[in-house]
This record gives C-alpha cells, sequence and structure tokens, in this order.
C-alpha cells in the first residue's frame, strides 16, 4: 500500500503515507482483549508487504479503522443485517485494544474515529486485500 487516510467532517484524522497497512477492525460478540492482542501481534508480524516483510521488518505504519459492517450479512432479502457485528459499547473498547497492543509492540498507529462518518480512500499497491481472522 502506498498511503491511506481517513477523513471526518472535513479534517484529517489519521493518515500513513508509503508502505503500511490499512486495517479495517470488525468486532463480533465473542471476541475479547486476548483475541485483541492477537490480532495486534498478527497484524505486526504478518508478511505481507514488499519482499515478503512485515511492518515489523521495515517500521511500517498502520492505520486501523473500525469498521461494523465488516459482519454484515445480505445472504436473504435486499437488505443486510448487523446482528453479527457488536454493539459499540463492546466493539470500541476491543477496537482501542488493538491500537494499544500494536503500539506496546512498537508501531506507529494512526486511527479513524469509532462510530463516527468516516471517508476513507488508499491507495492499495496490486491492490492486495487480506482478511485475517484470530
Amino acid at each position: 500500500m502506498d498511503g491511506a487516510k481517513v477523513v471526518v467532517a472535513g479534517e484529517t484524522v489519521g493518515e500513513i503515507t508509503g508502505e503500511g497497512l490499512c486495517v479495517l477492525v470488525g468486532v463480533t460478540h465473542d471476541d475479547t482483549p486476548e483475541k485483541a492482542a492477537r490480532m495486534a501481534r498478527k497484524l505486526w508480524s504478518v508478511r505481507v508487504l514488499e519482499e515478503e516483510r512485515s511492518c515489523s521488518d521495515v517500521n511500517a505504519p498502520l492505520l486501523v479503522i473500525s469498521q461494523f459492517t465488516l459482519y454484515g450479512d445480505a445472504r436473504k432479502g435486499r437488505r443486510p443485517t448487523w446482528n453479527a457485528a457488536a454493539p459499540g459499547p463492546v466493539a470500541e473498547p476491543l477496537v482501542d485494544e488493538v491500537v494499544a497492543q500494536l503500539r506496546g509492540l512498537g508501531a506507529h498507529v494512526e486511527t479513524g474515529r469509532f462510530g463516527a462518518d468516516m471517508r476513507v480512500s488508499l491507495t492499495n499497491h496490486g491492490p492486495f486485500t487480506v482478511l485475517l481472522d484470530v
């Protein structure tokens, strides 16, 4: 990836440039702080950057954005349901935990704003997208 940013009400609240990861984090009902810590370790060490390197190998930044719609289910009817997504009071602390754990590992982390109407833009090199589940 060559860069990503998230804008809320015309203000850039998080931005990374160059090589790094734009991470959309969805939280479901059975997620825990322990899973958040495992996810942070996986994000920091997964070898998906140029020459099979990880963010930890090259000190690449991460932009972490909460994204409850990852748990949308549109298999029936024409409108998705969001029943699999954890409610805000459960999800927000877990997204914050992913960020805190990444920072504890030494990562430079930018974020979106939980629950806000965010505009996310990225230059996806490749394009390359991976779904990580722990």
